[in-house]
């Protein structure tokens, strides 16, 4: 996706530096090479003063680690804007940013110590947070139950619906915070038994303790914010196995009991733009991996020869991690194009990058992945589609493109486009949502689909035809539907963000300038309800204008953006309940039949005393894959990425709901 959203992931942008610990060396905001301010205001204003989409304002990146910006400056996704520069002029960037010293990476590693747990390497990322509480005595063993919570989709049909969550709809109203464990840019967890899965940017994979927040192992090294797959398998010692997908394009396994790693897959992906941000699933014997990237970002360098990344699904065999195959949704071969006001080569087509979880049909031998915007003029039909791919052969079985000619990359939406942004430029209405493949009470299924346009599609997984169309939201360049839909076996709970016609009117009142240059229908964030089968509207709540208060903020939120109420996080559903939170940092209970709240919880409003030694821990937007029910709790990160503008010191919050907090 995303022109604005490569932005976002700037801040979320990681490295593993195998086997080495890079030694560090102290840079001020003057360098060799230019002043931090001077650097800055050339190579990083435009996007982050004002901040443009989910891009973290200038005072917001004044509160993170000096490292963690040098690390995105030098591998992360900002890294094709850094080109050129030294160590010392990404040092002098985050000093200045931060008026704190900065390291900037040695020339010669030294070997790297022992990791605490299982982990193989060391991470050069932000500061840890806090100190490990490691558990008392030995762990209980894993035990499977109805109430688990395994995957981001909580199913094999990415339906995000638990069945029997331990968690009753009259209980739902007392739900108080048990425990809060302070993490930098922590994802989706996964609940299994007592035992609750999380990774999160300083390369840290936690197992917990789900009733009380403590330690129960934690592997270093894991460059990873996707939602672990926790599964039973021969494969691991205790029978249980956990796997994630890295943002240097490979697959780990790890033993879910001890944490002892299982193996590692090769790179699933040569070009360097590549990252998984899905979070991989399994399905029998095999693991399917997508692939997304960060090239919308690089290409709004002129420099940079605009674009060359094509999505694509791996799947893996689950015991060893051996590609088994590997497809490409863009089939179009990749074709010099012209040469740009810079004199730099440009190809294409390229993008269609997979965002989100795979959503798996064993009955059909299906896999079905929902892709991004196309990055060139050259277009491309499998960009902006819901794809079905062969389990068996990897052999694309249909292709069903929503957008024609969407073609983007950041920057496009501004008035002053970049050399490379495609002519004319598209929407930036990718897909990032998992579609949900939905059994029908009359019988049947159908394939549901969100898209950031503010619309849903209801298609036939046999043939991919289209069977009904509804909008939901005015739709926009951050949706619409971001992240994520939940169903039941009734409904389809449809989460609007709008978020981009929100800050565009909270600009016009402030002064500010617009976050595009389009005009915008007015927002009406909220969620939904529809018939799976017709695609009728059942029920409509629109989030509320709640109070808005960062208790602890250290980032002096960046106005007009810090009270926006967007719905943009994937919402999760049990019997009678849907959850869904909003970038204000509210969590909320509706009643599903009707949408009226039953309860709801400002994130943000108070801070929190972390199991893991953090006093005054602030959280943040809610946004992302949202919460995981489980095992008669709640688990959510509030804070999306560490970086949100609204509110926050650069850190998450895993919070931890039960019943009247016991």
């Amino acid at each position: 996706m995303r022109g604005i959203r490569a932005m976002a992931a700037a801040a979320a942008g990681f490295t593993v530096v195998a086997g080495a610990l890079v030694l560090p060396m102290v840079v001020h905001a003057q360098s060799a090479g230019g002043s931090g301010e001077a650097l800055f205001n050339a190579r990083c204003k435009a996007c982050h003063e004002p901040a443009m989409g989910r891009a973290p304002a200038r005072n917001a990146l004044a509160v993170l680690p000096p490292g963690q910006i040098v690390e995105v400056l030098t591998s992360g996704v900002m890294a094709p804007m850094a080109s050129g520069l030294s160590s010392q002029d990404k040092a002098a960037i985050a000093a200045y940013l931060t008026a704190r010293p900065a390291e900037a990476p040695d020339a010669h590693p030294a070997p790297a110590g022992q990791a605490q747990a299982f982990g193989r390497g060391m991470f050069a990322g932000p500061a840890e947070v806090g100190t490990d509480p490691m558990c008392q005595g030995g762990p209980p063993p894993i035990r499977q139950s109805a109430a688990d919570w395994a995957s981001v989709g909580a199913d094999a049909r990415s339906r995000r619906f638990q069945p029997s969550p331990g968690l009753a709809k009259a209980e739902v109203p007392r739900l108080k915070v048990k425990w809060a464990f302070a993490m930098a840019g922590g994802g989706m967890p996964t609940v299994i038994g007592d035992w609750l899965f999380v990774t999160n940017r300083t390369g840290k994979f936690y197992a917990l303790d789900a009733s009380r927040g403590c330690v129960r192992w934690v592997a270093r090294g894991v460059a990873s914010r996707t939602t672990p797959m926790v599964v039973r398998s021969k494969i691991a010692p205790s029978g249980w196995a956990t796997f994630v997908g890295e943002r240097n394009r490979t697959v780990r396994a790890f033993d879910a009991q001890t944490g002892k790693e299982l193996w590692r897959s090769a790179e699933l992906e040569s070009n360097p733009v590549g990252g998984i941000t899905g979070a991989p699933v399994v399905s029998q014997d095999r693991l399917y991996v997508p692939m997304s990237s960060g090239e919308e970002g690089a290409a709004i360098s002129p420099k940079y020869p605009c674009c060359s990344f094509r999505g694509s699904l791996s799947a893996l065999d689950l015991a060893t991690g051996t590609l088994i195959w590997k497809t490409y949704v863009v089939t179009e071969p990749l074709k010099p194009t012209y040469v740009n006001s810079a004199g730099v080569q440009q190809q294409g087509p390229a993008g269609a990058a997979i965002w989100s979880a795979p959503t798996v049909d064993e009955a059909r031998g299906l896999v079905y992945v929902a892709t991004g915007d196309s990055y060139t003029s050259a277009s491309t039909r499998g960009a902006d589609a819901i794809v079905a791919i062969e389990t068996a052969t990897g052999r694309i079985r249909w292709s069903n493109q929503v957008t024609e000619n969407d073609n983007f990359i950041m920057g496009c939406e501004q008035a002053k486009k970049p050399a490379n942004c495609p002519s004319p430029p598209g929407p930036d209405h990718d897909f990032g949502a998992s579609p949900i493949l939905f059994k029908l009470k009359g019988g049947g299924e159908i394939l549901l689909s969100g898209q950031k346009s503010g619309l849903v599609y209801g298609m036939d997984p046999a043939s991919g035809r289209t069977l009904w169309t509804r909008r939901v939201g005015a739709g926009g360049a951050l949706g619409g539907v971001e992240w994520g839909m939940a169903a039941d076996g009734t409904r389809l709970y449809v989460a609007n963000s709008d978020v981009v016609s929100l800050f565009n009117e909270a600009a016009a009142k402030s002064g500010l300038p617009a976050l595009t240059e389009e005009k915008t229908a007015p927002g009406e964030p909220g969620i939904l309800a529809l018939d799976p089968a017709s695609g009728k509207i059942l029920w409509k709540t629109l989030a509320p204008e709640a109070p808005c208060h960062y208790a602890g903020d250290q980032s002096r939120a960046y106005a007009p953006g810090a009270c926006i109420r967007a719905q943009s996080a994937a919402p999760s559903a049990i019997p009678g309940v849907v959850f869904s939170g909003t970038m204000d940092g509210w969590l909320r209970a509706y009643d599903a039949a009707s949408g009226k709240i039953l309860w709801a919880h400002s994130t943000t409003a108070q801070t929190y005393e972390t199991v893991n030694g953090v006093t005054g821990q602030p959280g943040g937007s809610l946004d992302g894959m949202g919460a995981a029910v489980g095992q008669g709790m709640v688990f959510t990160m509030s804070g999306f990425n560490g970086a949100a503008r609204t509110g926050g010191n650069g850190v998450n919050v895993l919070l931890a709901y039960s019943v009247d907090g016991r």
